[in-house]
C-alpha cells in the first residue's frame, strides 16, 4: 500500500481538501483504488458538536459518522461513499489512547504523547487503507505547517517515511501572495513553509503552488532552487472559477504521471472523459436560474459564510449545470426575510436547509408561506421540511399556535415533536453522535412526484435530526391536502411531504444534498431546478 500525505503552509483555506479530492480522482482515473483520509487536529471527537459558522458544514456519512466538509468533497470527486475510517480527529486519537491506558492495554507503562499517539495515528491511516481495500491512501493533514496543533500528524508522516521510504510521499500546498502595493508575486512565504517542513524532518516530493495567477518560470526556478525539488515537481495551482476544474489543471501539468512515477506505479488506464465533459457543461451554461437559500448560519461579523451549507450549494450546481443552466445562488439571512418577504419575488426557487434552534425561525416560516401561496418552487431540507409542516398547520389547518417542540415545548399543537429515545438522551445531556444519523431506507408513494423523480419505490438517504413529524396530526394534514409521499418502510416515520397543484413543493426529513455528485446529480435537486427554470418572476 502507498501513502501520500498532503499538508498546507503559509495560510489556512488554501484548499487542501480540494487538492486531496483532485489527487484521489487522478489516481482513480489511472485505475487505482484510492482512500482519501482527513486527519483533523481538533480535540473534538467528531464534527457533530461544532458550530457551523466556525467550522463549516457537518457532513454525515452512510454509517452515521459526523465529519467536516472535506469528506463531502472527497465523495463528490470520487463518486463514492466513504466510512468512519476516512476521518480521524485528534480527539478520537487521544480518547482511544486514554481508554487503552484505563484498560491496562499498555501493561502499566508510562503513556506518553510520542510513540503512543503517533502509533495510534499510523494505525488509523493503515486501517483506512485496509477498510477501503485501497492501493493508495491520500491523507490530508489539517491545519497549517508551523503550528503546534498538527505536529504529531507530521511526526507520524516522518516515522512512516523512515520505515517505508519507497511507499510514503508528501505533497505540500503553499501560497504565493501578490501584494497590491507591490504588484509582484512573492515566493518567500512559500520557501519558509517548506523550511518549516524541513525542520520537522520532512522533504516534500511535490509542491502545489497556490496563487491568484499561474506561476511563471522565474518563480518555479526560484522555488526549485530553494526547496530542492525538480521544476517538474512544482505544480501551479492558480484560482479557478470552479473547483471541478482543479483536477484538469493538475492533469495538464502531468501531476498524475509525476505521482505514479514516484509511487512506482504503472498507469492502468486513462479516463477523465466524463469529468472533462462535465467541466465543459459548466462553461456552456448561460441561462440563469436564481435560487435563494434562506438560513441562519451565514453571518459572522462583517462576513458571509457559504461553507455552512456547502453540500446544498454544490447540489444546486450539479443539477443546474447538467440542465444547461447557470445557477445564481443568493444566501438570505432568514431574519431579514421576515422584515421584507417581498425580497423573494426576484427568485425562481427557494430552499430552506437544515438547522437547529429558534433563532430567526419565523423568517423561515414566512419564506415557506410565500413560496406556497405564490407557486414558487420550494425545497425544504430536514428543518425546512419540519417548518413547512408548521406553516401548513398554522395557515391551512387553522392551528395558529402550531409549532415544533424544539422551539416551543409547551405548544398546544406539537406538529413536530422529539423522538422518544432522543428525549431521554437530551435529558442526560448526551449530545455527541446521538441524533438519528446516517443512511435509512424510505418507501415512496406510488403516483407521487418524488417517486417519479427517483424512478423507484425504495430509496436510502442520510439523516441528522432529533425531531420528527407527529403522527397524531397525520389525518388532519392529509384531509387538508398535505401529501405524505415518503415514510420509513414500516410506515411509522414521515420522511417526505409534497403538495399537488404546485410547480414544486417538496420537504424531506433527510438530507439529499449529501448524496449529490457532479456526474450524478441528485434527482430531487434536478426536479427542483427544472421547476425553477420554468418560473419567471
Amino acid at each position: 500500500m502507498k501513502y501520500i500525505f498532503v499538508s498546507g503552509g503559509v495560510i489556512s483555506g488554501l484548499g487542501k481538501g480540494i487538492a486531496v479530492s483532485s489527487i484521489s480522482l487522478l489516481l482513480k482515473s489511472a485505475g487505482y483504488k484510492v482512500a482519501p483520509m482527513k486527519m483533523d487536529p481538533y480535540l473534538n471527537v467528531d464534527a457533530g458538536t461544532m458550530n457551523p459558522i466556525e467550522h463549516g458544514e457537518v457532513f454525515v456519512l452512510d454509517d452515521g459518522t459526523e465529519t467536516d466538509q472535506d469528506l463531502g468533497h472527497y465523495e463528490r470527486f470520487l463518486g463514492e461513499s466513504l466510512n468512519k475510517t476516512n476521518i480521524a480527529t485528534q480527539g478520537q486519537i487521544y480518547l482511544t489512547v486514554i481508554q487503552k491506558e484505563r484498560n491496562l492495554e499498555y501493561d502499566g507503562e508510562c503513556v506518553d504523547v510520542v510513540t503512543y499517539i503517533t502509533e495510534e495515528i499510523i494505525n488509523r491511516i493503515k486501517e483506512a487503507g485496509r477498510a477501503n481495500n485501497a492501493d493508495v491512501v491520500v491523507i490530508e493533514i489539517g491545519g497549517t505547517t508551523g503550528e503546534y496543533q498538527n505536529i504529531l500528524f507530521l511526526e507520524a508522516n516522518r516515522l512512516m517515511k523512515l520505515k517505508n521510504p519507497n511507499d510514503v510521499f508528501h505533497v505540500h500546498i503553499t501560497y504565493l501572495p501578490i501584494p497590491a502595493s507591490i504588484g509582484e508575486m512573492k515566493s518567500k512565504p512559500a520557501q519558509m513553509s517548506v523550511r518549516d517542513l524541513h525542520a520537522l524532518g520532512i522533504q516534500p516530493d511535490v509542491l502545489l503552488a497556490r496563487a491568484s495567477k499561474p506561476l511563471d518560470q522565474s518563480r518555479i526556478k526560484k522555488l526549485s532552487i530553494t526547496t530542492g525539488l525538480e521544476p517538474e515537481d512544482i505544480i501551479s495551482a492558480p484560482d479557478v472559477d470552479s473547483i471541478y476544474k482543479v483536477p484538469l489543471g493538475f492533469e495538464n501539468q502531468s501531476l498524475k504521471e509525476r505521482l505514479l512515477s514516484k509511487l512506482g506505479l504503472k498507469k492502468k488506464q486513462k479516463d477523465l472523459k466524463e469529468w472533462k465533459a462535465f467541466a465543459l457543461k459548466i462553461d456552456a451554461a448561460k441561462e440563469p436560474v436564481k435560487i435563494a437559500i434562506v438560513g441562519k448560519y451565514f453571518s459572522t461579523g462583517d462576513f458571509t459564510l457559504a461553507d455552512s451549507y456547502i453540500s446544498v450549494i454544490e447540489a444546486i450546481k450539479h443539477a443546474a449545470w447538467t440542465q444547461g443552466l447557470k445557477p445564481e445562488i443568493t444566501w438570505l439571512d432568514s431574519g431579514k426575510v421576515l422584515d421584507n418577504v417581498e425580497i423573494l419575488k426576484q427568485f425562481n426557487g427557494v430552499i430552506v436547509p437544515g438547522g437547529f434552534g429558534s433563532r430567526d425561525i419565523e423568517g423561515k416560516i414566512a419564506t415557506i408561506k410565500y413560496a406556497r401561496e405564490n407557486n414558487v418552487p420550494y425545497f425544504g431540507l430536514c428543518y425546512g421540511m419540519q417548518l413547512a409542516v408548521v406553516e401548513y398547520a398554522r395557515n391551512v389547518l387553522n392551528l395558529p399556535t402550531a409549532h415544533t417542540t424544539e422551539v416551543d415545548p409547551e405548544t398546544k399543537y406539537p406538529v413536530i415533536h422529539i423522538m422518544p429515545e432522543q428525549e431521554k438522551k437530551m435529558l442526560n445531556r448526551e449530545y455527541g453522535a446521538t441524533m438519528r444519523l446516517g443512511a435509512w431506507d424510505c418507501k415512496l408513494k406510488e403516483g407521487s412526484l418524488v417517486k417519479k423523480l427517483y424512478g423507484k419505490e425504495l430509496i436510502s438517504e442520510r439523516h441528522r435530526h432529533r425531531f420528527e413529524f407527529n403522527n397524531e396530526f397525520l389525518d388532519q394534514f392529509m384531509k387538508q391536502g398535505l401529501n405524505i409521499v415518503g415514510t420509513s418502510p414500516d410506515g411509522k416515520l414521515v420522511e417526505v411531504i409534497e403538495l399537488k397543484d404546485h410547480p414544486f413543493f417538496v420537504g424531506t426529513q433527510f438530507h439529499p444534498e449529501l448524496k449529490s455528485r457532479p456526474l450524478s446529480p441528485h434527482p430531487l435537486f434536478v426536479g427542483f431546478i427544472k421547476a425553477a427554470s420554468k418560473v419567471k418572476q
